[in-house]
């Protein structure tokens, strides 16, 4: 356990706010209010738009209709009118010199319509004149299809806040600019169960997900927020997390319009139990570039994207294809009983290949009880391996012992999941086994996967058995089908053990906060002496030590600091001492300090460098060099960064990064994903380090972030050198750099 000290921090911050015991799908709208602001006054919970009449308008304005032959704007007026039929609205053609578009009374302008309409549709290539005019018209929302805006170039980007500042004035919620028809597709209304909501940046990367309504699962909306003027995909995640029949949420985000209201959004979700499946791009350098090109969005340093999605339960995956069956699986299964996966095929080595790529992914696969593969020897061959993989040897799978080893297997308590992989149609066999499996799992509350690995995929036993049930996840690869249940097991896990941090972020600042106000100069970086006072403000231990002016006040100081001390220049732009000489260790005599005073101060005014003294400091050795930091990235502010220290943090490049706000939970979790993870528990006969100290610093760092994000542009401490278990960590070098 961490020690009382955090506990200052956090002890009168856990009321909770309204918004927080909201029943499940409740749409709450409006803003926060003043209880729901964390420190530095920005919102603790995402407001959810009321996007109904978006989606399900009672009347639409269609602005630049037009019925001609080999006009743009035809098809699109066509596909709009379909639509309103199906979702029973009342569409209203604008335009100024046509009277009727595909028989409806057109009118000359927008305020002409015949009443007030929720939602105007904009086919005309500047949509910022139409904007005002909507806004007298009292319209609730607005979508603009018209391009050559961010994704252009900054010309673009500045036509593009013109646009987004005048629907904010209007008082109008705007799609687009950039974007296109998906959300006015026509969706199948004949499937059950929990649906798929869609959100995608560019149209055309939504359509294998909206595809999959062929294969039998249901899709209920889609979002093509395109270059998110004002609507993002943070507010389609908020609205879609709210709707019953919402069982999971897939994206295709280019870039974040804001990296604090995309985590508000995600953690509207997780709290709701919703699964968001994202595929991010711009994970390299020329990724990156195509995103900004294409949305004019900024892309943020992936490994911080990462992170928080991760921190926030957004399952992140590569591909489209994963995209489809890792958001199909979690909108339609139910939660597992158990985490055991047992692999089941009528060959041996389908079963071994998938099982190792399987434990390979990290999923569990428990060997069965000697009673289990006991019974299940009583219809399968002494000889074949049972223990998982389960191998049939084939010819049961033929008759009457099919059904019973299945039923045989999910009766076991360990088991949570059944995967068959299928690599090939073995007709009669492979039909038989396909219905018993299907048959298997309308009878069990456990998840039932089969991998179908024929390249043709016409087959009566995939088509129609295996897609005809809603209680099959069917696959086409080992890989899908492993990283779906990975994220299947990874996000119900997350979810029972979720707790928003948002809850306890700080509202208000501390004691610590008006200390550090004092040492922070607005631009200016600090000297190491003055960084150590921030980090002491928060009661972050640093060694003993004294700033002093001359050779005489060094060794004075060396006296009271005690035997052996460091010695080491301070100044307000010294980032990089120990490169220009101007660090002396290991020093044990007043003689050894009086010379290094001297050599470090004539090596300064050689270099140019401007001091304000020398630091003499107590010596600490024994320990494990961690550097933990704060800095700033472009879409989600002040981060947070622990990982290993000393030089090993420019040759490893070992480091865990979070988000504030964060709890313990996470600050241990960051600690679990380096590499180097085993030094903190001592190797090689080294003992074990004082990990609870090393989480209580990076938590007293996320309050200085929090606190001091507009203020603190970096903080480096490297190294923090962390003691041997019940010692403590202290701060032997530290970087700060104010905004």
């Amino acid at each position: 356990m961490l020690g009382s000290t955090h506990g200052t921090f956090t002890t009168d911050l856990r009321a909770r706010v309204v918004a927080c015991g909201e029943s499940p799908h409740t749409v709450v709208h409006g803003t926060a209010t003043d209880g729901d602001l964390d420190v530095s006054g920005r919102p603790l919970y995402a407001p959810v738009p009321d996007l109904d009449r978006f989606f399900r308008p009672a009347s639409v304005a269609v602005v630049g209709a037009s019925d001609g032959d080999g006009r743009p704007n035809t098809g699109i007026t066509r596909q709009l009118v379909d639509w309103a039929e199906r979702v029973g609205a009342r569409l209203h053609p604008v335009h100024p010199t046509r009277e009727s578009v595909f028989g409806l009374r057109c009118v000359p302008s927008v305020g002409e319509l015949p009443e007030q309409v929720d939602l105007a549709v904009l086919l005309v290539g500047d949509p910022l004149p139409v904007i005002e005019e909507l806004a007298e018209a009292k319209v609730k929302f607005a979508v603009a299809f018209a391009s050559g805006y961010a994704e252009t170039g900054e010309q673009g980007a500045a036509a593009q806040r013109r646009l987004a500042a005048a629907a904010e004035r209007s008082g109008l919620r705007l799609l687009g600019p950039n974007t296109n028809l998906n959300a006015f597709e026509k969706f199948r209304d004949d499937l059950d169960g929990p649906a798929i909501a869609l959100i995608t940046q560019s149209g055309h990367q939504g359509r294998p997900v909206f595809t999959m309504q062929e294969l039998g699962v249901r899709l209920s909306h889609w979002a093509p927020t395109g270059n998110e003027a004002d609507l993002e995909t943070a507010d389609f995640i908020s609205y879609f997390a709210e709707r019953p029949e919402v069982g999971a949420i897939a994206c295709y985000v280019e870039g974040l319009k804001d990296g604090r209201s995309f985590l508000l959004a995600a953690d509207r979700a997780a709290r709701r139990g919703v699964p968001v499946v994202a595929v991010k791009v711009g994970r390299t350098e020329t990724g990156a570039r195509m995103a900004a090109s294409h949305t004019g969005k900024l892309t943020g340093a992936d490994q911080v994207v990462d992170a928080a999605m991760r921190q926030f339960g957004v399952i992140r995956v590569d591909g489209l294809d994963e995209l489809q069956d890792t958001s199909a699986l979690l909108a339609r299964a139910r939660r597992p009983v158990a985490e055991g996966v047992v692999v089941y095929s009528i060959s041996g080595g389908t079963g071994a290949h998938f099982s190792d790529l399987a434990t390979a992914a990290g999923l569990r696969l428990p060997r069965l009880s000697e009673a289990k593969q006991a019974e299940l020897h009583e219809w399968i061959p002494p000889y074949l391996s049972v223990a998982n993989p389960v191998d049939n040897g084939g010819h049961p799978v033929g008759d009457w012992r099919g059904r019973k080893i299945i039923d045989a297997i999910l009766a076991d308590p360990a088991v949570g999941v059944l995967i068959c992989p299928i690599s090939g149609p073995f007709p009669p066999m492979s039909d038989k086994l396909a219905q018993d499996l299907v048959d298997a799992a309308e009878a069990t509350d456990k998840l039932v996967c089969v991998v179908w690995g024929s390249p043709v995929g016409t087959e009566a036993a995939y088509r129609e058995t295996l897609l005809g049930s809603s209680r099959v996840a069917t696959f086409r690869t080992f890989a899908n089908c492993i990283r779906a249940v990975s994220a299947y097991l990874d996000h119900h896990r997350f979810r029972a053990g979720y707790r928003s941090p948002f809850d306890d972020a700080p509202r208000t600042s501390s004691p610590s906060f008006r200390k550090a106000q004092a040492l922070m100069r607005p631009g200016k970086q600090l000297s190491e002496h003055a960084a150590k006072q921030l980090l002491r403000a928060y009661g972050i231990r640093v060694p003993r030590e004294q700033l002093v002016t001359s050779a005489a006040a060094a060794v004075r100081a060396a006296g009271l600091v005690g035997y052996p001390v460091v010695m080491k220049a301070s100044g307000t732009q010294l980032a990089h001492k120990t490169e220009l000489g101007l660090v002396k260790v290991g020093l044990t005599s007043a003689s050894q300090v009086r010379d290094a005073y001297r050599e470090l101060t004539d090596i300064a005014r050689y270099e140019g460098v401007d001091l304000d003294g020398i630091l003499v400091c107590q010596m600490v050795e024994r320990g494990v060099e961690m550097v933990v930091g704060v800095t700033h990235d472009a879409l989600f502010g002040a981060t947070v960064t622990v990982g290993l220290g000393g030089v090993l943090v420019e040759v490893l490049h070992d480091a865990a990064v979070r988000v504030p706000p964060f709890g313990e939970g996470q600050a241990r979790a960051m600690l679990g994903e380096l590499r180097g993870r085993a030094l903190l528990d001592g190797v090689r006969g080294g003992p074990p380090v004082d990990v609870d100290a090393l989480v209580e610093v990076v938590l007293r760092v996320e309050r200085m972030a929090l606190e001091l994000g507009d203020e603190l542009s970096e903080l480096d401490i490297n190294p923090l050198m962390v003691l041997p278990r019940g010692q403590g960590a202290v701060a032997l070098d530290a970087l700060a750099v104010c905004r």
